[in-house]
């Protein structure tokens, strides 16, 4: 059992059912961009909440995490709010995406090692298809010693420059750094350090 299949075990969920309050305020009007319904990858949703949230705004989802437990947990607060979603385990650090399938990305603190976030930037491009929007919101090493979530590790953490170098090729939207009130489940509680990045693919 990896520690994301042991952190997921417990009966509640452990970042809550809610989705994520940047993708809540942005999803609306970025899923009406492109034919309709749209197609949207989640990466490392764990449990599902913004994969189910999406769905309900009639978006089909796929959802990736590397642990099963969460994916399990994801599919039944799926049927719990009868929409559908798609589950798929991932290594995010090596998974191949396939080419130009989605018309949306959402990483909502994705937290990969440093040597392994260029492969999967690479990955979001080549998946998104033109025009095709990418959001992500992930702590920032400020978030280190708040005790209120996230990583232990610095190396763990990102930046909006990070996301601007890596997206340099595509239209951004909005990219910054602040410090936030977050209430998702026991995972996320208290002011977080966090970057905040929304860029589209060129059409």
């Amino acid at each position: 059992m990896n520690q994301w299949d042991e952190r997921y075990s417990k009966e509640d969920y452990h970042y809550g059912t809610e989705p994520n309050d940047f993708l809540r305020d942005h999803a609306a009007s970025l899923l009406k961009h492109g034919k309709q319904p749209a197609n949207i990858l989640c990466l490392a949703d764990g449990e599902g909440r913004n994969s189910v949230y999406l769905a309900k705004l009639g978006a089909h989802v796929t959802a990736l995490d590397i642990s099963q437990v969460g994916l399990q947990k994801a599919q039944r607060l799926a049927q719990a709010e009868q929409v559908v979603i798609t589950t798929e385990w991932a290594d995010l650090s090596q998974t191949e995406l396939p080419e130009q399938a989605y018309d949306g990305v959402v990483m909502i603190f994705c937290h990969l090692p440093s040597a392994h976030r260029p492969f999967l930037y690479e990955q979001i491009v080549k998946t998104l298809k033109p025009g095709g929007w990418f959001l992500a919101e992930c702590y920032t090493p400020a978030q280190l010693g708040r005790g209120t979530g996230g990583p232990p590790s610095a190396d763990l953490m990102l930046t909006a420059a990070e996301f601007n170098e890596a997206f340099q090729s595509f239209e951004v939207t909005h990219s910054q750094e602040l410090v936030r009130s977050l209430h998702e489940g026991t995972g996320h509680t208290g002011a977080g350090a966090v970057c905040q990045f929304i860029a589209f693919k060129p059409a």
